[in-house]
């Protein structure tokens, strides 16, 4: 089977590896644009403390942070180890919109049936900041010690290197339409050149829609910008330190590196305007600032920008698209995409080997509106 896959940010990065690893003759297509939503993502995983409570999200982003150990167990095989994973843990902190007993409760009820998410305890102000020194004083915490961070940049990477161990063939191409031929989806155009296929995999984030409309197909995602900062602590050994949430939609977290990454705007309508603004590093420094003052003294070390590619729901949208033989759209992500893109990548690649994947994918119908 030759599969063409459009976009290798994480989703089409772990498809493309499952696929190739499965047997799958693959073709990675992608310019790799400013912009892309994996390149600019925090990397929490973290799925059980959200506030989200559909079941099918849940099961997909559960799904995801189950699926992390036997994912770095595989590219350990393939000989990719630098990854920016680790256990390291989650300090959640009384938010604008809820409470700790609120969080508590939540996460307990989630436990039961997840035992990757390790074990809840309630620390007093002095041991949460014991675990993140920066955090403002006289902050009880929830810590739950099986959750999670990834770089999304050096995952993504990883997935794309072992692709290409097991056989897949990768071009930095701008696609420019999906070749059809007697109503199937056969290919995709890159200029004048045909990249002809058994199935297209459609996973180009918010820069789908325009490939979908010659075909009549009107897909629902549009951009949303995030801007993330990333600050620097010479000196200070942060590697585990725990990802500190929920914060609104802000967070902190921390890296090898004494890196501390803060996030991040959700900026509906901005289209693709790939800029660092006044009023985006303003509202994230004071959401960071005012948890954790001890970041006063950190370096601004970088703002990475990406466009989330938004649904019309909180869940993605993914699988084959009826009535267009040959095509298979991963798409939709939002905000979740570093917890559950590699997840949804393998479950697609699931369902183009064998014609099924390990979860039902009739639930995220990608042409639903």
């Amino acid at each position: 089977m030759r599969v063409i896959v459009v976009g290798a940010g994480i989703l089409g990065a772990s498809a493309a590896y499952h696929l190739a690893r499965g047997g799958a003759e693959v073709v990675i297509l992608d310019p790799m644009l400013e912009g892309r939503a994996t390149a600019a993502g925090a990397g929490i995983v973290c799925p059980w403390s959200s506030r989200v409570t559909d079941a099918d999200w849940y099961r997909l982003s559960g799904g995801g942070a189950r699926d992390y150990p036997a994912l770095v167990a595989q590219l350990a095989e393939d000989g990719e180890t630098d990854l920016g994973y680790r256990r390291v843990g989650a300090l959640c902190i009384a938010g604008e919109e809820a409470g700790l007993e609120e969080t508590e409760a939540r996460i307990r009820a989630r436990l039961p049936a997840a035992p990757e998410a390790g074990t809840l305890s309630r620390l007093a102000p002095e041991e949460a900041r014991a675990l993140f020194p920066p955090l403002r004083p006289g902050e009880p915490a929830l810590h739950l010690s099986g959750a999670a961070r990834v770089d999304g940049r050096l995952l993504a990477a990883a997935l794309l290197r072992a692709a290409q161990r097991h056989g897949a063939v990768a071009h930095r191409d701008v696609v420019t339409g999906l070749a059809t031929e007697a109503g199937r989806v056969c290919g995709a155009w890159v200029g004048g050149r045909l990249f002809g296929g058994d199935a297209v995999l459609l996973a180009a984030g918010a820069w789908a829609p325009p490939l979908l409309a010659p075909l009549g197909i009107d897909l629902a995602v549009q951009p949303q910008r995030g801007q993330i900062l990333h600050l620097l602590l010479p000196g200070q050994q942060t590697r585990d330190w725990p990802v500190l949430l929920p914060m609104s939609s802000h967070y902190l977290l921390a890296f090898d590196d004494s890196r501390i990454v803060v996030g991040a705007t959700r900026e509906v309508g901005s289209g693709f305007d790939h800029r660092l603004t006044a009023g985006g590093v303003m509202q994230v420094l004071r959401q960071a600032l005012g948890v954790a003052p001890g970041l006063e003294t950190a370096t601004l070390h970088e703002m990475r920008i990406g466009m989330r590619p938004m649904g019309p729901d909180l869940k993605p949208l993914l699988g084959p698209v009826p009535g267009v033989e040959g095509l298979v759209i991963g798409n939709g992500l939002g905000a979740g995409g570093l917890t559950m893109g590699p997840y949804a990548g393998r479950l697609l690649a699931q369902h183009l080997l064998q014609g099924g994947a390990d979860i039902p994918l009739a639930p995220y119908d990608p042409l639903r509106r």
